[in-house]
């Protein structure tokens, strides 16, 4: 371990401050990808066993759940010249304090968050995400959720994403008009009891634990809590029955049946009759950071587990970069230097970043060496950044 720590420490001085990632693949077996994350064509089905790469996790600290193999599927690896494989769960386990600021790290023993890309082309399945009380009981976190639809990208076939149930559910509490889908398990009917939302790009929402959605085809910059907990509710996705074993895979077994998942529903939140006011998300910008070369919005808010912006750089100009704590990026769009780093949208190798706390803290320079602009995305952590807009709950 205290090998681990000197060379995050010595790879660190060398880069001043600043980390650079490997891509993070992550390949999922109940849908196939939508081959828009700039692999090559045969580079996306691993086999049967594996399935299709559909998301790629960003300066992920967490494995894939349960555990696939290979068993470090959805761990970041530094790319430093080492002999050493170091991933960033190490990292931040060995040097913590160097990467997060020693105050963080007092009271954080991680980054906290999971951003990451996805990319399907079909709807994900009905389903939702395991609240605080259900996934302690099978010693998991919650995963609170949002969402940035990029521009510049194909949305695919079904963009559109349903959220919570029709209000009259919840209003009557009829829950159990669910339960013979669960019961059965051999169709996608279950989606009838939802409404869906357009996928717009350059737009998102933000999703508390507990609430059913179905997410559209559109590519997603996803950034939530740091979990991969989930309970699918629909049987059947893309023409094939997906495992029941889906519905319960954070689940103890003891409460593995129909009824008891009814009760895992956020029911409140989920007949919300105005969930897309209360969750939508629209480009917030940061007025303060507004430069002659650029500009911030806020584009994950609504919440303090986590938040992020979108930065945006003109055309062969430049842009002071401040923060408040350590964060991540993705290079979305265009080329260009990161506090002298060379940066570029879907190159490898140089289009993710970690930015230390205290590097983050000081004013470091973005450029954009391109004839057109850079759309860098920071991600950030739990208490980092103070001034986080929140939706103001709509009353008619």
């Amino acid at each position: 371990m205290n090998d681990i720590r000197q060379i995050v420490e010595q790879s660190l001085e060398k880069n001043n401050g600043v980390i650079k990632l490997k891509p993070a693949w992550v390949a999922r077996t109940f849908l196939s990808g939508g081959k828009r994350m700039g692999l090559k064509e045969n580079e996306y089905y691993l086999g049967p066993e594996r399935g299709w790469i559909t998301e790629r996790w960003l300066a992920s600290t967490t494995q894939t759940d349960p555990n696939t193999f290979p068993e470090d599927e959805g761990l970041s690896y530094l790319d430093i010249e080492s002999k050493e494989n170091i991933n960033m769960k190490e990292a931040i386990e060995v040097a913590g304090d160097l990467i997060m600021g020693k105050e963080y790290a007092k009271t954080h023993s991680g980054l906290g968050r999971l951003a990451k890309i996805y990319d399907y082309d079909d709807r994900v399945p009905y389903h939702i995400h395991q609240m605080e009380k259900h996934a302690k009981l099978v010693d998991r976190n919650p995963k609170e959720e949002a969402y940035y639809f990029p521009e510049g990208v194909d949305l695919g076939p079904h963009p559109e994403t349903f959220f919570g149930v029709h209000p009259y559910i919840v209003d009557q509490k009829k829950y159990d008009i669910l339960l013979p889908y669960l019961i059965d398990w051999n169709s996608d009917k279950i989606l009838q009891h939802s409404r869906a939302y357009l996928n717009v790009a350059g737009e998102g929402f933000h999703l508390p634990s507990g609430i059913l959605h179905a997410p559209g085809t559109a590519v997603t910059l996803e950034l939530q809590e740091d979990s991969d907990v989930l309970a699918m509710f629909q049987a059947l996705v893309a023409g094939k029955i997906i495992p029941k074993s889906l519905l319960y895979k954070d689940v103890r077994k003891e409460d593995q049946n129909e009824k008891n998942m009814l009760t895992q529903v956020d029911w409140e939140a989920s007949g919300d009759p105005y969930i897309y006011e209360n969750h939508h998300t629209s480009p917030q910008l940061i007025n303060e950071t507004k430069q002659e070369g650029g500009e911030e919005y806020w584009v994950y808010y609504n919440t303090d587990k986590f938040s992020g912006k979108k930065l945006v750089v003109k055309p062969g100009k430049s842009f002071s970069s401040i923060d408040n704590g350590v964060y991540n990026i993705i290079v979305w769009k265009g080329k260009g230097t990161y506090d002298g780093h060379e940066i570029e949208a879907g190159n490898f190798g140089i289009d993710e970043l970690l930015i230390t706390h205290d590097k983050a803290i000081k004013p470091l320079t973005v450029k954009n060496t391109g004839s057109e602009e850079l759309i860098i995305i920071k991600f950030f952590g739990p208490e980092i950044n103070k001034n986080i807009p929140f939706i103001k709950k709509y009353k008619p």
